[in-house]
């Protein structure tokens, strides 16, 4: 009898084992920065707030390949809201571009001469399946040649604060692959160079300025003279039965990238229940090893963090609020954040974060007070968020995306001269008092 109690109990206990497992989720990689990745450098951002969730050597400049091409189709989308072309547009293909088409060992599909190609075609061969003939084609429309628009694709890096980047060509090839087919090679060795992380802030600004550039990116197919194309992002709802098992929900972009210096890369973004992610892998050794990666990334935002409000709008830092005011009907002021902060974070870090005030001295007297008159919502410092935990990769862009204004909560009038005259003349007494009992001290002393 005995033995049966316990062969129950054990059998009783292995199915709570197993129902367990089935029902819990695994979370064995979700400790920040514990994501074991098949990939040299690595990134991922949350695509709203540009904080950064997950880091490996992401500041090591590498060829991006045909990731490159985000940023020709920044300065193309560009042109298009400038009204400097549209997507009607037309050009035809001069020399250079042709050849690249021409050239087997580049991806595309051969372009025609003496005849006109619409912006939008042009756009979609680039975004969809790394035509590089038609990459170059809309260089040379943009800005007149590869040459001016490289230029233009690095002030554009610069003003976007891209940490770690240089751009040689428009498309992602290296230039020693380029001798003999582009006559005006400055640099027959160059390559382009990017950083997981320039990588990511540079589809950070093409997802946010210009969201357009995911309604081309998300199509799994396309039509160019006269073939059907698949988008070489497999992770997207593909009919292929062979790409079905890389599909990501959610994935609607954005640039993948080879070369042999380069490795495989891949840019990526998706969005699930309104939380969108930016992911970066460089030097991954195959075409499916990248987009696994990223699944892992991806798998890791959505499981790990939740985008939680950490301090609201008007938040006050207790016994730091009241800031005094000189020559005002009030002798304080209250100061509270000017936005709430919200971030994706662990939940298990939530008491991990903390606000640190940072009155503006400028802004303040000798005494280390405002002076009235002061405004409702006047900014009088910054309000920094810390974190005491481990693994805080920052935010992607150059400045620190955790600091936030600290503004008036009402405005102090200035006092009438009346009670300004007053309260000198109650200043000018005490003083008076405080030296005389000084002096008579000094007698007995």
């Amino acid at each position: 009898m005995k033995q049966t109690i316990k062969k129950g109990l054990s059998l009783l206990l292995i199915s709570l084992v197993i129902m367990t497992s089935l029902i819990i989720p695994s979370f064995s990689a979700q400790a920040a920065g514990t994501v074991d990745l098949n990939a040299e450098s690595a990134i991922l951002v949350d695509a709203k707030t540009g904080k950064v969730l997950y880091s490996k050597n992401a500041d090591v400049a590498l060829p991006p390949a045909s990731m490159t091409k985000m940023m020709t189709e920044y300065l193309v989308l560009e042109a298009i809201n400038n009204g400097d072309i549209s997507w009607e547009t037309t050009t035809q293909i001069s020399d250079y571009p042709f050849k690249v088409s021409a050239n087997p060992s580049f991806s595309g599909i051969g372009l025609t001469q003496d005849k006109d190609y619409k912006v939008r075609d042009l756009y979609n061969a680039m975004a969809v399946f790394s035509d590089n003939g038609t990459t170059v084609a809309l260089a040379e429309l943009v800005a007149g040649s590869e040459a001016e628009f490289v230029k233009l694709m690095n002030q554009k890096g610069k003003e976007m604060g891209l940490p770690e980047y240089k751009f040689v060509n428009a498309t992602g090839i290296d230039n020693a692959d380029l001798v003999g087919i582009n006559p005006n090679l400055t640099d027959e060795n160059g390559s382009n160079l990017l950083s997981a992380k320039s990588a990511a802030l540079l589809a950070f600004h093409l997802i946010n300025d210009y969201p357009e550039a995911l309604d081309i990116s998300k199509q799994t197919t396309v039509e160019f003279e006269g073939y059907t194309v698949e988008n070489l992002n497999w992770m997207l709802p593909h009919d292929a039965t062979n790409f079905k098992q890389y599909y990501y929900e959610g994935m609607d972009g954005l640039k993948t990238g080879h070369t042999i210096l380069a490795g495989y890369t891949f840019t990526g973004t998706s969005e699930r229940n309104g939380n969108r992610l930016i992911s970066v892998v460089m030097k991954t050794a195959s075409e499916d090893e990248r987009f696994k990666e990223t699944a892992k990334l991806m798998d890791y935002g959505y499981t790990g963090f939740q985008l939680t409000e950490l301090f609201p709008k008007g938040y006050k830092l207790e016994g730091e609020s009241a800031i005094p005011v000189a020559k005002g009907k009030k002798d304080t002021v209250q100061v509270s954040l000017k936005e709430g902060v919200t971030l994706p974070i662990n939940p298990d870090d939530a008491d991990k974060y903390h606000i640190v005030y940072n009155i503006d001295k400028d802004k303040l007297n000798k005494e280390g007070e405002l002076t009235a008159p002061i405004e409702k919502g006047a900014v009088v410092g910054t309000a920094t968020l810390t974190f005491d935990g481990e693994n805080d990769f920052g935010y992607i862009f150059p400045e620190n995306g955790s600091t936030i204004d600290l503004v008036t909560d009402n405005a102090v009038e200035k006092s009438n001269w009346f009670m300004l005259t007053l309260g000198a003349i109650g200043d000018f007494f005490a003083n008076l008092f405080t030296t005389s009992v000084d002096w008579i001290k000094g007698l007995f002393s």
